[in-house]
């Protein structure tokens, strides 16, 4: 019969102990499941006309409402047209959680609602405009110039560590 005292001695045990402390801190450094209970809000007002003289305000191209996906989502994004030509995506009332690497992407994908719909977006065409600002609030991201608007009919919430969509609107035209 093996002793519990040579067991602890047991350089096997001494390895896998190492191992496994390497293995969780590897872990909750990659899922970060903290975030889960944090918050970023971010208010950013909407884009106007910079020139006093401008002759108009922006101009609503297409809007959607965002549905839940991996997690709870609600919120507005709206894509507006700048007097200068400009393009801008605005997320208003946005309220989804917080979570590692998470970035707002236009896409070609439909929006399908459930578990379906989860993994749908990096399969086509996406344009990413970058790191969520915020998990809460309105804010917005400039679309770059050459960025076709007819062939992106989505926007989605897109979580690029796990591959996943926390929520995702489809767009409709104004």
């Amino acid at each position: 019969m093996v002793s519990a005292r040579r067991i602890a001695r047991s350089p096997i045990t001494w390895t896998l102990a190492v191992l496994l402390v390497l293995g969780l801190g590897a872990g909750l450094a990659l899922a970060q499941p903290w975030r889960l209970f944090t918050n970023t809000t971010v208010d950013e007002a909407p884009p106007a006309a910079t020139a006093p003289d401008a002759p108009t305000q922006p101009r609503v191209l297409a809007r959607g409402s965002l549905i839940s996906h991996e997690h709870d989502t609600a919120g507005t994004v709206v894509l507006l047209r700048l007097p200068d030509g400009g393009r801008v995506l605005r997320l208003e009332d946005l309220d989804t959680s917080d979570g590692p690497d998470l970035h707002v992407w236009l896409t070609d994908a439909d929006v399908v609602a459930g578990k379906s719909g989860w993994f749908v977006f990096d399969d086509g065409a996406h344009v990413d405009l970058g790191s969520l600002k915020g998990n809460r609030g309105s804010q917005n991201y400039a679309i770059p110039a050459d960025t076709d608007l007819t062939a992106l009919t989505s926007v989605t919430i897109w979580c690029q560590r796990f591959h996943v969509s926390f929520g995702a609107a489809q767009l409709e035209n104004a």
